[in-house]
């Protein structure tokens, strides 16, 4: 049965996107069976990921109010063992019915049963708010991974979103677990983080409590290339290996 895995930050710009489709790509070289599910009506994942949705095409939205079941909104990508459930803008109608339902929180939960055999993990890209779709996310996850930007903006992303996530647990609407934390776009000078990225670390580093803190995504040009091409950075490449210890870090949980 799958693990669902899901990187939530609350304010955009965080690295979720790029973390969870570097891990995705990742995931499916090793030789398993990945589900990347966009979550988000800012649908970069699915756009990364090469998934052209036609006007009838079922997605997320369509899985989400019921119209049909999670296999019919799956979709094989060009990368051996990686599939989609993608988005796109029009997604932003499910916080209407997810709200009114009485039920939100619990419903991708409850939608994703029926495929949970067919994959060995799923990995969620949320959108970045408090919104009905990000709850009902949270609510189906079991392992959480928190990205932040390297900047005062991704320091107080990362209070707001764990001061979230604890009350979501609180309330017994979240019951995973929090693998870690990420920084994202970490900038280096030569051999020397930036005084700004430093600082933002070093902060993050002081309210993260006992979580583990995995190695940054740094501020690079492969990364945005890679990104923009829909390809994994090259085996061995030292940007690939934050990367590469969250996936072990999955294994071992």
């Amino acid at each position: 049965m799958a693990k669902i895995i899901s990187a939530v930050a609350l304010s955009g710009g965080q690295g979720k996107t790029t973390l969870v489709f570097f891990l995705s790509l990742l995931l499916a070289k090793q030789g398993n069976r990945v589900l990347a599910i966009d979550a988000n009506p800012q649908p970069d994942l699915t756009l990364y990921l090469g998934c052209e949705l036609e006007a009838n095409d079922p997605s997320l939205l369509e899985v989400l109010t019921g119209k049909v079941m999670a296999d019919d909104a799956i979709y094989e990508t060009s990368r051996e063992n990686l599939f989609i459930l993608p988005a796109d803008r029009a997604l932003s109608q499910a916080n209407t019915y997810l709200s009114s339902s009485g039920t939100g929180a619990s419903i991708l939960k409850q939608r994703l049963k029926t495929v949970r055999d067919e994959f060995d993990y799923i990995l969620i890209d949320p959108q970045p708010s408090e919104s009905q779709i990000s709850l009902s996310v949270v609510g189906a996850t079991e392992i959480l991974i928190v990205p932040f930007e390297a900047t005062t903006k991704g320091h107080s992303s990362t209070i707001d979103t764990l001061e979230f996530l604890d009350m979501r647990s609180q309330l017994e609407a979240f019951n995973g677990q929090i693998l870690g934390v990420v920084p994202f776009r970490d900038k280096w000078a030569g051999r020397n983080r930036t005084k700004e990225s430093r600082q933002a670390i070093e902060d993050v580093a002081e309210v993260k409590g006992d979580l583990r803190m995995f190695p940054s995504i740094r501020e690079s040009e492969p990364i945005k290339r890679c990104l923009s091409e829909g390809e994994l950075l090259t085996e061995g490449h030292d940007l690939q290996y934050p990367f590469e210890q969250i996936s072990e870090a999955l294994k071992n949980g």
